[in-house]
């Protein structure tokens, strides 16, 4: 009788074992580099953030969205060149290849805080949601940064190496 009652526990718990070990996968095997915010001038009403992500994971996953207390709303974008202008356009997925490293940066990939409630002075942290596509969801403390713009991408890559 008691090996039936421990078989009957186990076949209750184990579909539950299983579910939870797949909800994490995703952000399990994410590993997110150097968060961080633009700082911007009070009064500016959006701001951006950047990273890098690496998946360790053995799948390809996507970055779907993106939450923060800091604004109204957060949403994935890119840049494109449109008949020699930039620009900024939103994006529905960031995508994350199996064992690759994405990196989220000026003039590229990138996270927009639209809406800012707070004011972001360097130093300040703040607190960001990444959303990925099967709903489990990682926890960063992005600092806030101020950017020279006024480097051009080439001297940037130079210094780089």
């Amino acid at each position: 009788m008691s090996q039936m009652k421990h078989f009957l526990l186990f076949g209750l718990l184990f579909p539950i074992l299983s579910q939870t070990v797949a909800a994490g996968s995703v952000a399990d095997g994410i590993m997110v580099d150097d968060p961080y915010v633009r700082a911007v001038p009070p009064g500016q009403p959006n701001s951006a953030s950047f990273m890098v992500l690496h998946n360790k994971g053995d799948k390809g996953s996507a970055l779907t969205a993106v939450s923060s207390p800091a604004s109204e709303v957060a949403e994935l974008h890119t840049h494109t060149m449109d008949d020699g202008m930039m620009r900024m356009r939103k994006v529905e997925k960031i995508d994350l290849p199996a064992g690759e490293m994405v990196e989220l940066q000026p003039g590229g990939l990138h996270v927009m805080l639209l809406g800012l409630k707070q004011e972001l002075v360097p130093d300040q942290k703040v607190p960001l949601t990444l959303i990925f596509d099967d709903g489990s969801s990682v926890q960063v403390e992005a600092p806030v940064r101020k950017l020279q713009m006024k480097m051009k991408q080439g001297d940037h890559k130079r210094h780089m190496h």
